[in-house]
Formats: structure tokens, C-alpha cells, sequence
């Protein structure tokens, strides 16, 4: 694990968006392609604003396929639906052709919606190994993330998929990547910061004894890639030094 702590927001979202871009770049140049799935809520609209602009002419963005690592169940057009929040600040000024932009549906049912995802994710990859090149995620101060929530039946789910989790404390569902499916990822990053993160931060990272069914996170540990937390001076206050 790479633990990277920053004094200030745009030195944060500098050394990810170079982060993002090496990698891409080095995919590009064994694969011709970039598999980028992207987190949701509101912390990485800046990052994806500086990749669309200050990083706009620094890769080939032709060869870059998006997906998104959860999805709330709201319909498209919805404030809250993290594949909107994308189109607005990357895939739109970046012009992102529509083939290369795996959207959660969410006009089907929970379930259902996370069964089609799943198929056209296995057929994208045209039945090779599920093994994303990069999954950004972020982290709730309740140590979730992507839609993997304390408590929930998904933290079960040993499967590689996609699933649809009932979310008891939002009373709603959700659609997300598993556990499985997200540790098997070539590189996972990690975007967190604030003060309101730091408990569940140093749970996360510090706990030698693991509890992911209250600390869903602990759960993300690739099986044969790389893993890189970058987080603020504030969500680090209470780690051990």
C-alpha cells in the first residue's frame, strides 16, 4: 500500500490527475486501450474538471473506455446520478464517443440493472480476465465505499460482478461493483480528504485486527495490483506516525 498525504486540495488533485494519466498512458502503449472506471458523489468533480482541461492534450482520451465503479438508483437525467456529474465535468468536454461510456441503467430494476452491467462489462472485455487498468474510489465517513456499506449484504458477495445492494440507513438501493470485482483491478486509487474522514481513515489503514463488515473499505486490497491512497493533511490527523 502507497499512502500519499497532502498539505492542499490542488497538490492532491495534481499528483492524482499525473498519477491517472501515467497509467493510462502506459496501458495505452501495451494495449491501445485504457479501461478508467470512475467514482461517484461529489469529491472528484474537480479532479475530472483538471483532466478535462490542463490534461486535455496529454493522452489520446480516444482510447480511454469509462465505467463507473457504483451507481445510484435514480433515473440519468437525475442530480444525483454519478454518470450525469461525469458527463458534465470529463466525458462531455473531453467528447467522449458514446461506445467508449459504460453507463449503469437505471431505468431496469436494481437487480436487473446490475445484471446487464455485468454482462456488458464481461462482454467488453470479450471474456478475458475482469482486470480494470485503474478504479478510482472514494470513502464515506462511514468507511464505505463505492456502494459497499457497513452492514450490507453485499460485503458477502465473493462473486466478480456487479451487484445491487439495499441500503438500509438511505433507504434506498444502489448498484455497485463488488469487493471481488474491484481486487482485481491492475491499480486502485483512493481519493479521500477532510477532517470528517480521518476515523474512519485510521480504522482502515491502522487496525491490525479488520472488521469490513463495520469498516467496509478494509475489504479493498488488490490480489496482484497496486493500491494508492491520496488523502489530506486533515483526513490523516489521526493516523499513527
Amino acid at each position: 500500500m502507497n499512502l500519499l498525504i497532502y498539505h492542499n486540495e490542488p497538490e492532491l488533485f495534481k499528483d492524482l490527475a499525473d498519477y491517472i494519466i501515467n497509467i493510462a498512458k502506459e496501458s495505452i502503449r501495451e494495449k491501445d486501450s485504457f479501461n478508467f472506471v470512475l467514482t461517484g458523489g461529489n469529491s472528484p468533480k474537480k479532479l475530472y474538471q483538471l483532466l478535462a482541461t490542463s490534461y486535455k492534450d496529454q493522452l489520446d482520451w480516444s482510447k480511454v473506455f469509462f465505467f463507473f465503479g457504483d451507481e445510484r438508483n435514480v433515473p440519468q437525467n437525475h442530480e444525483s446520478y454519478n454518470g450525469l456529474m461525469a458527463k458534465n465535468s470529463i466525458l462531455d468536454p473531453l467528447q467522449i464517443a458514446a461506445d467508449h461510456i459504460f453507463y449503469v441503467n437505471t431505468a431496469l430494476e436494481p437487480e436487473r440493472a446490475a445484471i446487464e452491467y455485468t454482462k456488458a462489462i464481461v462482454s467488453h472485455f470479450n471474456d478475458a480476465d475482469l482486470s480494470f487498468d485503474l478504479i478510482l474510489l472514494g470513502m464515506g465517513d462511514d468507511a464505505h465505499t463505492a456502494s459497499l456499506f457497513p452492514g450490507t449484504r453485499i460485503l458477502d458477495n465473493h462473486q466478480v460482478e456487479v451487484d445491487s445492494v439495499f441500503v438500509d440507513k438511505l433507504d434506498t438501493y444502489r448498484i455497485s461493483f463488488t469487493a471481488p470485482l474491484i481486487n482485481k483491478a491492475k491499480n486502485i486509487a483512493f481519493l479521500v480528504f477532510g477532517d470528517a474522514k480521518a476515523e474512519a481513515i485510521k480504522h482502515v489503514v491502522d487496525d491490525q485486527e479488520k472488521n469490513p463488515a463495520l469498516y467496509p473499505s478494509q475489504l479493498i486490497w488488490p490480489v496482484d495490483g497496486n493500491i494508492t491512497w491520496f488523502i489530506d493533511n486533515q483526513a490523516a490527523s489521526l493516523l499513527a506516525n
